[in-house]
């Protein structure tokens, strides 16, 4: 019987089997991983509906009366819904002003030869080793001579500022991989620059923005320092300082601000979603070339 198997398959029955048993194990192993990494996440939801004495007492376990309404309290003290249109809109427009500069600085660096090209390029990369938060204590004194502080624009402006030079690197690198057969035969039937970013190079690139906007979406939503610097208003307040709303320098409710974690998780959560296939493109695309 063995014998008929190897000849229909083509592999001996025990190698047949041995690999059987070695994807199972792989497949043993991956699952264990994946359920360690999502264990925190599992855990962040979990606590959300658990009381403060549950919270103490059972940390790792389910709750035995389940709080949702952790969520509506956590939600209304916080004032949820204004710090998530806050963030949403300092978070979109600086998304959008990233991408744009950043796809124009990289198709320039990529696809065009100039005298200061190199050090153009190293200026861009230099501006990935400036520690962010080095910087808080200038930026505040240039906001409050030029009157941006309490506005979209004090937070919008940094952001954009420090994830070009990440945008730039990335979209750069991606182009550089696209044959310039492509463009040489546009300029051919008459396409102009501007005409061969948009209509080409741009639609090209989309894998490298998805990347750069998942990084950057994840950097403007959670960033906690530069909100708390530049931002006293009640009223411009972002998650992440919503979020602080219940921790005191005496005591933290921690079902509230599990509660208020799990609501502003789900945001990145689903972007992520969204757009993990194209992440994954932008991520290996452009490394090798042929």
């Amino acid at each position: 019987m063995k014998q008929v198997v190897a000849m229909q398959t083509g592999f001996p029955a025990g190698a047949k089997q041995r690999k059987v048993w070695t994807r199972g194990a792989i497949n043993t192993v991956l699952s264990l991983y994946a359920l360690v990494t999502l264990y925190p996440l599992i855990w962040l939801f979990i606590s959300a509906v658990k009381s403060n004495e549950e919270f103490y007492s059972r940390p790792f376990l389910l709750p035995t009366v389940w709080k949702w309404d952790n969520l509506v309290r956590a939600w209304k003290v916080s004032g949820m819904g204004l710090s998530l249109w806050n963030s949403t809109v300092v978070t979109v427009a600086s998304l959008v002003l990233t991408l744009i500069l950043g796809a124009l600085a990289a198709f320039v660096i990529a696809r065009f030869e100039f005298k200061l090209k190199a050090f153009f390029t190293g200026l861009f990369l230099l501006g990935m080793l400036i520690p962010i938060h080095s910087t808080l204590v200038p930026l505040f004194i240039i906001m409050k001579k030029i009157g941006l502080l309490n506005t979209y624009g004090a937070l919008i402006f940094p952001y954009v500022a420090f994830e070009l030079p990440l945008a730039i690197f990335i979209v750069a690198a991606y182009l550089v991989s696209i044959p310039k057969e492509i463009e040489e035969a546009a300029l051919i039937d008459g396409t102009g620059y501007w005409g061969i970013f948009f209509r080409m190079m741009l639609p090209l690139s989309v894998p490298a923005l998805s990347t750069v906007a998942i990084l950057g979406f994840l950097r403007f939503w959670n960033d906690f320092a530069f909100a708390l610097v530049f931002i006293s208003k009640p009223a411009l307040k972002t998650v992440p300082l919503s979020l602080s709303a219940f921790a005191t320098g005496y005591m933290t409710d921690y079902e509230l601000t599990m509660a208020a974690l799990a609501i502003a998780v789900l945001p990145t959560i689903i972007v992520f979603l969204l757009f993990q296939e194209q992440i994954m493109k932008g991520m290996t695309a452009g490394a090798v070339k042929g």
